[in-house]
């Protein structure tokens, strides 16, 4: 306890003596003459005066808060087992359950979120994990008014989606900014409805830029200090001139509340799934086709870089546009189309967001020497079906609904091997059906050709059609079977 005091008495000593000798003497803007005891500061520094920085505060609510939404959903959850799941229930979903087990129970939850309006005939930018699966949304503006409105496109992988309020026009709509222009060390503003309370601001800085948070290939999130809650998912994160900056999202908390640590999405992100959602209603990514993994220094010095920036191709895929521009195995990635690439996600995130069919230029250093490598890029094979099965599902000219072979999965249904698909469920009357494919069949092959992930039976069956012929081989427990049907004939 005295030595708590002790600490809690120095550190007054030391507020006192920055104040009383730091700002008192050097004023707001205005330098004391540097003595012996003063030196002169290296760099100026204008403190902003504590009444100014609150006008301008109060200046940005005002004028942003009525372009600020609540979002209330309603969602349906079936509930096939009261107790706890087990891998094979969780990971099959409804169709093997009631098959299998009868019909779900359903229950119905409520959520909150936030989101805003960014084009005045009512269009608003929010989470996706704010809408997922909601069989109702409805919109309370800030005036009080409540409204329905429906999601014209959502993006689990950037977590964005789009809503179009219905009824009303001529919405106060916020002005989005430049999120590259933003600074560590920008005062930035949060408005939101945390638990609930609509229209709560909160203030505080930019923490960091181009935080990676392992949720998926474009994490380059905005870190803010600005008090971020639940409740506040999908609402603006704002300048000091009024411009929204980022899409709050995300939170570092032990019991849920704030921490000082939180998320936004780089708006120049957003404004990109935010025109591709309403133009498209999809989000169309740019793919390479090839696997990578970091440059350690061991792997550096064995193929002869300088330094460990930059990505090592591990595996090009078959027919990829890497394959056909010619990238190789064991290439190493420096730059992709003039942007410098250090680490994976640079490169997950550069080809990502450019267009599908562009002509890029890939910098690589091979056999200890740099070239240019100029490619076409194709279009990341599971956009399309993603973008109309919000559930992830691979829905196909087959009937089947397939995911990803997990290690957890190929345990429990008894497999060696991780690479391959499982068929989650068969529609009835489906070619797959017809043809004997079952719930937990492992497809290994689609006409010959290996099937290693989702992407790949994706990209072997999307251009399939009725009366093509299609052989699977297949992994049923510890059988390995081929079947063959023609597509549209059961």
């Amino acid at each position: 306890m005295i030595e708590l005091r002790q600490r809690t008495l120095g550190l007054w000593l030391v507020i006192a003596i920055l104040v009383g000798g730091g700002l008192g003497a050097y004023g707001a803007g205005r330098y004391a003459q540097p003595t012996a005891d003063r030196p002169p500061l290296a760099v100026p520094i204008v403190p902003v005066a504590a009444p100014e920085r609150s006008s301008t505060f109060r200046q940005v609510a005002a004028a942003v808060g009525p372009a600020v939404i609540n979002i209330n959903t309603l969602t349906v959850v079936r509930s096939p087992f009261a107790g706890p799941r087990s891998p094979i229930e969780e990971f099959f979903g409804e169709e093997f359950l009631r098959r299998f087990f009868g019909g779900p129970r359903e229950r119905t939850q409520r959520s909150l979120g936030s989101g805003v309006i960014v084009d005045a005939s009512g269009i608003a930018l929010t989470n996706a994990h704010v809408v997922e699966g909601a069989s109702e949304i409805e919109i309370v503006t800030a005036d009080g008014k409540k409204h329905k409105a429906k999601v014209l496109g959502a993006d689990a992988k950037s977590d964005l989606a789009v809503l179009r309020i219905l009824g009303g026009s001529n919405y106060p709509a916020a002005r989005l900014g430049d999120s590259d222009a933003v600074q560590v060390g920008d005062w930035v503003l949060a408005i939101g409805s945390p638990f609930g309370f609509s229209q709560t601001v909160t203030a505080g800085i930019i923490s960091a830029k181009g935080r990676v948070l392992g949720q998926g290939p474009f994490d380059d999130f905005l870190q803010t200090d600005a008090a971020i809650n639940p409740g506040n998912s999908g609402g603006p994160l704002l300048n000091m001139t009024g411009e929204v900056i980022g899409i709050n999202t995300a939170i570092v908390s032990r019991a849920g509340g704030s921490l000082g640590i939180g998320f936004a999405i780089p708006i120049n992100l957003a404004k990109k799934i935010y025109g591709e959602l309403t133009t498209r209603g999809r989000v169309a990514r740019g793919w390479l086709g090839v696997s990578v993994q970091p440059l350690t220094g061991e792997l550096a010095k064995s193929f002869g870089a300088r330094d460990e920036n930059g990505v090592l191709v591990a595996d090009v895929m078959d027919g990829s546009p890497a394959e056909r521009g010619g990238l190789k195995s064991g290439d190493i990635i420096l730059e992709f189309n003039g942007k410098r690439v250090a680490q994976p996600p640079d490169l997950q995130r550069a080809v990502g967001l450019t267009e599908p069919g562009s002509a890029v230029k890939v910098r690589v250093l091979r056999d200890r020497a740099e070239r240019t490598i100029e490619l076409k890029l194709g279009e990341a094979p599971d956009e399309p079906e993603a973008a109309a099965r919000p559930s992830g599902k691979a829905k196909n000219v087959l009937g089947l609904d397939v995911k990803p072979l997990t290690p957890e999965m190929a345990r429990e249904l008894g497999l060696r091997g991780g690479e391959g698909v499982v068929v989650a469920a068969v529609e009835t009357g489906s070619p797959g059906d017809a043809s004997g494919i079952q719930p937990g069949d492992v497809i290994r092959e689609v006409n010959r050709q290996r099937v290693r992930s989702l992407a790949d039976f994706e990209r072997l069956t999307r251009a399939l059609k009725a009366g093509d012929r299609v052989t699977l081989l297949l992994q049923r427990g510890t059988t390995a079977l081929f079947v063959a049907f023609t597509v549209g004939q059961g």
